[in-house]
This record gives C-alpha cells, structure tokens and sequence, in this order.
C-alpha cells in the first residue's frame, strides 16, 4: 500500500511539471552595473530604464565567467560598479536567483551564448 501512494505522489508531481509552461522554467538576463555585492545577494541597476533587480546567490557560489565564457572569477572579484551581466530564474519558490554572472569589459559587449 506504501508504495502504492508513492508512486501515485511521484506520478503527479511529474504531471504537474508538465503542465508547467516552459517560460515559467527558461532562464532570462539582466544587463547592468552592481550596486551591491555581499555573499548571499548581488542588486543590479540597469543605467538606461533605472530598473533595479536583486538577485540571490546560493553558498560556494562559482559561475563567474568573462564575457567570452573562457575566464573564471571568484565572488570576490565583484566589486560594485562593475558591468555585469547577471543569467538568472524563479524556479525556486519564485526567488529570483543568479545561476551565472558575466563580469562585462569596459566595452560592456552582451554575451554571445549564454
């Protein structure tokens, strides 16, 4: 009987997935320069509409990345008033989160791949 119920959970869990959207679950990025940097949470402001979005950041935090991808960063290294480029979702329980963060060069290209 235990097993039973277990599967039926595990069977509408796996319906409800799917009748998720897949917007709900892609992820999107924000462009802009870091007002504030702490351990737990990165603000960014946009300088050209003056929207500012906050961003959680799990511990042991290690998706730092130059705009080519090809250079890793620590969380260290992020200082406000750096361009970044922040790749982020609300999957978890509809918190904003950074799963990747672009530190930009002083041209400030987009990412090519994200």
């Amino acid at each position: 009987m235990r097993h039973v119920f277990t599967r039926g959970i595990a069977a509408l869990v796996l319906f409800a997935f799917a009748l998720v959207p897949s917007a709900v679950w892609a992820a999107s990025t924000f462009y802009g320069e870091a007002v504030h940097v702490s351990t737990t949470n990165i603000k960014v402001r946009d300088p050209k509409t003056g929207q500012v979005l906050s961003f959680e950041i799990l511990p042991h935090f290690d998706q730092i990345f130059s705009p080519d991808g090809k250079t890793t960063y620590q969380m260290k290294d992020v200082h406000e008033g750096h361009y970044v480029a922040i790749i982020y979702d609300q999957k978890a329980l509809g918190i904003r989160h950074a799963d990747k963060i672009y530190v930009m060069s002083n041209a400030n290209q987009r990412i090519a791949n994200p």
